[in-house]
């Protein structure tokens, strides 16, 4: 079963090295984001110059590096899911040598009174994916270990926020009404695609993950809403905040 595929003694058959090449070591914090918008808005912000690439059969996406507060940091357009986005800092960590890793996006919203007018901070995963149970044993919850220095950046620039559990699942098709009653009845409050793995991911390589979430869409209604989505997606807000954990890690 896939709950039996943490494997933590044996060795891995091949490393990012044999795509990769040598490790290299730019930057010690990596931006992951979402959003095509929230990119381009900081290739108008900031002179990005690109240090790498995570390529594939699909294409390549660039990995990049620039100047802020005196620091280089890397950041890349992450791939959607934990599988793609966990892979993603595995490479990341090995092209640019970055170790703490800042990940922001968008997440549906289960708890519509919990959350409004709020950022999600996640303190728990609930894994309902395959990509962490290669990197953390079995288990229904991860728990995410930064949430509590997030939440105190987040006093710290007097930001309106929720602590609480997030469901994370691959099969956003699948999000079906049972689901989601079980999974706000356990006190999620909003559902995205990446936490679990990429948090799994992060703790089997001693990485450190900071995350926070915007709701958008609503599944906390009589009847599915989407009109918040694309705010929840690429409003620029995200990207400051991100930033400033950044300088702050």
């Amino acid at each position: 079963m896939i709950t039996d595929s943490f494997d933590p003694k044996s060795e891995p058959l091949f490393t990012p090295g044999h795509f990769l090449g040598p490790q290299k070591h730019l930057s010690d914090v990596c931006l992951l984001t979402f959003s095509h918008v929230i990119l381009k808005e900081m290739q108008a912000r900031f002179v990005l110059r690109e240090v790498g690439s995570l390529d594939s059969a699909g294409g390549s996406r660039p990995v990049y590096a620039f100047e802020h507060n005196g620091t280089t940091l890397a950041v890349m357009l992450a791939g959607l899911g934990s599988t793609i986005a966990g892979n993603d800092v595995i490479e990341l960590n090995w092209q640019t040598g970055a170790t703490k890793f800042v990940m922001f996006g968008s997440a549906g919203n289960l708890n519509r009174e919990a959350t409004a007018g709020k950022y999600v901070i996640p303190t728990e995963a609930y894994r309902d994916e395959g990509m962490s149970y290669h990197y953390a044993p079995p288990s229904d919850y991860i728990a995410i270990g930064n949430a509590d220095k997030t939440a105190a950046i987040f006093d710290e620039l007097r930001l309106p926020y929720v602590k609480g559990r997030v469901w994370t699942t691959d099969a956003f098709y699948r999000e079906t009404r049972d689901q989601f009653e079980k999974r706000k009845a356990e006190g999620c409050l909003a559902v995205e695609m990446e936490l679990a793995g990429v948090q799994a991911v992060c703790d089997f390589h001693g990485f450190e993950l900071y995350d926070f979430l915007v709701t958008g869409d609503v599944l906390d209604a009589p009847v599915y809403e989407n009109d918040g989505l694309h705010s929840a997606n690429h409003d620029l807000d995200k990207l400051d905040i991100a930033l400033e954990i950044a300088k702050r890690i």
